[in-house]
């Protein structure tokens, strides 16, 4: 890549291009699921605009989506999520998602939060050492599910 990518905060206008870069990476066409998540990371009433955009040339290439949480679920302190992270295929491998992870801790910092969590499934190794490089570790919460009949 000739140029570093722009680190952004994410609009309301990049729903097209982050559904086309997760359709290429799932395989599927999620638009009304980031729909309803941009509508309410994006809502301006309650939340702050966490979540990230990386492009070059103008052209949206990855994103990381995540909150911000102040005293829910019984956790003190200032607390944010990272639950989703994306990369155009054809620009994977080049750093992109540690940019934007980057900036995503950077911004967070600024805020005032204190730890950031994420979740990657137990045996999806090759997430779980990207974010070790970030110098996540396994967190002393325990994630509980109920799966329904």
């Amino acid at each position: 890549m000739a140029q570093e990518p722009k680190i952004r905060v994410m609009r309301s206008s990049d729903l097209a291009a982050i559904v086309a870069i997760d359709q290429k990476v799932s395989g599927q066409n999620r638009e009304e699921y980031y729909g309803r998540k941009m509508l309410t990371l994006l809502d301006k009433s309650h939340t702050i605009n966490s979540s990230l955009i990386a492009e070059l040339d103008g052209k949206v290439i990855g994103y990381i989506m995540g909150d911000i949480y102040f005293g829910e679920f019984g956790i003190p302190d200032a607390t944010a999520t990272i639950d989703t992270i994306g990369v155009d295929p054809a620009l994977q491998n080049r750093g992109i998602a540690s940019d934007l992870v980057e900036q995503f801790v950077m911004n967070m910092k600024a805020a005032g939060v204190n730890k950031i969590y994420t979740l990657v499934n137990w045996n999806d190794f090759a997430l779980e050492r990207f974010f070790a490089t970030h110098r996540f570790v396994p967190s002393k919460r325990i994630n509980l599910e109920l799966t329904l009949p």
